[in-house]
């Protein structure tokens, strides 16, 4: 079974010649235990093209040391990682795999570098013994073993933080070997480093040429949602706050994208692709929907006074809520480890390198984009208005649902638009997000009484008295009138907001 670990370090610059100061001098530091020298030997896995690398992901079989087996490095941030470690096996353990896949797909994972250490391990400790710092001074020798034969050796001194410790310690520690010289590491890991150090030629990517066609700016739109769907996968399958939300909304801004702009991408090339993002978002949205309901309900159960609470209310909703949850992420990783997500996944990596452009998308952006947004706007407009209209009621519900749909296609191709027509088009943007958020307030209300009716019935049902569900009801009724009565001016904002029609354009 694969564990976790918070990875917070530093690296620097090494030579043979290059001492240690003494760290008893860093501010809380007591004592530097010395616990000696211990071999390393890590063989390296990717694809052939590099693909885990490009990412900055790592992926290792070490033995030797304390912590022998797989480990898996997903960046956080700069000098933040998060290691998943499994036990030392001959094959990848199916854990590993899985978090690989979005990247790997159906390519072979092969040796690519081979790092041996000689690590020299010191520990700071603080005035009570705890320990604060591991650093490290280590002797890697790198072998290539795919896609070169080189090999080369470096020093370096790797400093990482203690678990629960303060990343202020680390600014500490890094301005004492500042001082006695050492600087930072221009690699941000030993196998980039390793990786550069033994290319047969120049592995480094051209630095992305500025957008200018219409094209260039809705394909970096484009882009920046696959690598989102990509990098999100493994942090969807080991259950991360906020994870499935985020590669939901990169699906559905990925999908809202190919149908509006069907003038730059040929939809012939993107509608099956469009079903199949349609399908996924579904399948994110099964755990979604219900963890924003439980929520809301719980919210508006605790916030209600206890004396208004009558019968087993509370029991009721968690073992509902419950019922309804119960699976459902493993459900969800099985959708994430089967072949049509596989497909799925093949079909972006195909959008993003071989693109179906028409001749439009080679001429420049303004009016191609311009005339996007504002027809997002038009669809917007004709369903806010038939909405507005209608009397309170299901069918009113259901047109403002369709509205809320509307408003975050616009929202979406504002946003794509922004980079090439500038504020205009920001402007725009910020205004749909407030009107897509009254209208999903609204349709959380819609949901919400929907399921307290139903439990209601339940509780009816049981023989429980169902006066706390009617309250509950009411309440969600009142949010939805209030909702109600503030959308024609987030809409009348929002109208502002087509700059196209604001310009005359």
């Amino acid at each position: 079974m694969a564990d976790s670990k918070r990875e917070i370090e530093r690296k620097y610059e090494a030579t043979g010649d290059t001492r240690l100061p003494d760290l008893t001098r860093v501010a809380g530091v007591a004592a530097v235990q010395h616990l000696g020298v211990s071999e390393l030997d890590a063989v390296y896995y990717d694809t052939e093209d590099l693909r885990l690398a490009a990412d900055h992901l790592t992926l290792r079989r070490r033995t030797g040391g304390a912590d022998a087996g797989w480990h898996l490095k997903l960046p956080v941030a700069t000098g933040v990682r998060d290691e998943i470690r499994a036990p030392l096996s001959d094959a990848l353990p199916a854990e590993l795999a899985g978090l690989v896949r979005s990247r790997v797909r159906d390519s072979a994972l092969v040796p690519v570098v081979r790092l041996r250490s000689a690590r020299d391990v010191h520990v700071l400790k603080g005035p009570d013994g705890t320990p604060l710092a591991e650093l490290s001074v280590d002797e890697v020798r790198a072998e290539r073993l795919h896609g070169g034969s080189r090999a080369t050796a470096w020093t370096e001194i790797e400093v990482e933080l203690a678990d629960d410790g303060d990343p202020a310690f680390l600014d500490a520690v890094e301005e004492r070997l500042g001082e006695a010289g050492v600087r930072p590491s221009t690699a941000p890991s030993k196998l980039s480093r390793a990786l550069a150090e033994t290319s047969p030629g120049d592995e480094g990517q051209e630095p992305a040429a500025r957008p200018r066609t219409a094209g260039d700016h809705v394909l970096a739109y484009v882009r920046e949602q696959i690598t989102a769907i990509v990098a999100l996968d493994p942090a969807v399958r080991r259950g991360l706050p906020d994870a499935v939300h985020r590669m939901r909304v990169a699906t559905r801004r990925l999908r809202s994208t190919l149908r509006t702009y069907r003038k730059v991408l040929d939809r012939t090339a993107t509608d099956p692709l469009g079903k199949e993002l349609k399908w996924l978002g579904a399948e994110l949205g099964v755990d979604r929907d219900q963890e924003v309901l439980d929520a809301r309900l719980h919210s508006r159960l605790d916030a209600m006074p206890r004396t208004l609470v009558l019968g087993p209310v509370d029991a009721r909703l968690r073992i509902w809520s419950t019922a309804r949850r119960n699976g459902s992420r493993n459900r969800l990783v099985a959708v994430l480890d089967g072949a049509r997500y596989l497909t799925l996944l093949e079909s972006l990596a195909a959008l993003r390198t071989a693109p179906p452009l028409l001749p439009a998308a080679a001429g420049p952006p303004g009016k191609t984009l311009a005339r996007a947004v504002h027809k997002g706007h038009k669809r917007l407009a004709g369903r806010m208005e038939h909405a507005l209209e209608l009397p309170p009621g299901s069918e009113r519900d259901l047109a403002l649902h369709d509205a809320r749909k509307a408003a975050k296609r616009a929202r979406y191709a504002a946003e794509a638009a922004r980079p090439a027509l500038g504020k205009p088009a920001r402007k725009s943007a910020k205004r749909l997000k407030a009107l897509q958020k009254a209208l999903g307030d609204h349709q959380d209300s819609v949901v919400a009484r929907e399921a307290l009716r139903a439990l209601a019935v339940q509780a009816h049902a049981a023989g429980e008295t169902s006066f706390t569900w009617g309250l509950l009801y009411g309440q969600e009724e009142a949010a939805a009138g209030a909702s109600e009565r503030e959308l024609p001016g987030v809409w009348a904002k929002a109208v502002r907001a087509d700059f196209r029609t604001a310009s005359g354009s």
